[in-house]
């Protein structure tokens, strides 16, 4: 199924797998690095919220998943499609397609996303849009932002830091025995944003919110621009 093949609305985010799979897997990434993870208690037990997090290698959304203390949704590049391994593994733990091009495709993925909202539960996404390939933390996307005011549910900064030296960007195994941290931060009260929802830069200020409060849990060098992808960051070393 190549990405141009696929129908994001058919993808329902976590199922009963997640619910299987994630103490699974706790019990062995526990076993081969060192974890500190920091204000996971702060995460509703119930209701829809919004996990925003920092993004520095392919890890950090198993990490995030697997610690998760209830099953939680994310979104992921449409190129794992073009896989049956990834495709059918991704997709069972509750990743959504998104093709990052843009078009229709890419806003059936938030119609998709809007469902797992609508039904209370949990969602994660990368601001950011992609990993940042030299450390640096880069001006965020406002789709989660149309979000949270969408459905009125808080959002939660999430910053992780350690996983660039479990495996770095564009590499194939990770290093064991390294440590992590993943500390996610008091939620932001959307609500105060709610009486401006006709203003076209609450989307702008409520990202940027979101990405400051990150920055103060990372301590990233924050660029006030969208993170370039592979082939940009590729050219600048040529």
């Amino acid at each position: 199924m190549s990405k141009a093949n696929f129908d994001p609305l058919k993808f329902v985010g976590a199922t009963k797998f997640q619910t299987r799979f994630r103490p699974f897997v706790r019990f062995f990434v526990n076993r081969f690095w060192k974890f500190s993870l920091i204000g996971f208690d702060q995460i509703p037990e119930t209701g829809p919220a919004i996990l925003c997090a920092n993004h520095i290698s392919f890890l950090d959304s198993v990490f995030l998943l697997t610690h998760s203390p209830r099953n939680m949704s994310v979104v992921g590049k449409s190129e794992y499609m073009d896989s049956w391994k990834t495709r059918w593994l991704f997709t069972k733990i509750g990743m959504i397609p998104l093709d990052r091009s843009g078009g229709e495709s890419a806003s059936s993925a938030m119609i998709a996303v809007e469902a797992v909202l609508a039904r209370g539960e949990l969602f994660g996404i990368f601001p950011e849009g992609t990993r940042s390939r030299d450390g640096k933390l880069y001006k965020g996307r406002t789709g989660a932002a149309r979000l949270a005011l969408k459905f009125g549910c808080p959002i939660y900064p999430v910053g992780i830091t350690g996983t660039s030296a479990i495996m770095a960007p564009d590499t194939v195994m990770p290093k064991f025995g390294k440590k992590c941290k993943i500390e996610i931060g008091p939620p932001i009260d959307t609500q105060k944003y709610m009486s401006r929802t006709d203003d076209p830069e609450v989307l702008r200020e409520l990202t940027d919110e979101v990405m400051s409060k990150i920055q103060a849990l990372t301590n990233q060098q924050y660029l006030y621009e969208y993170a370039p992808k592979r082939s940009s960051v590729n050219r600048t070393h040529i």
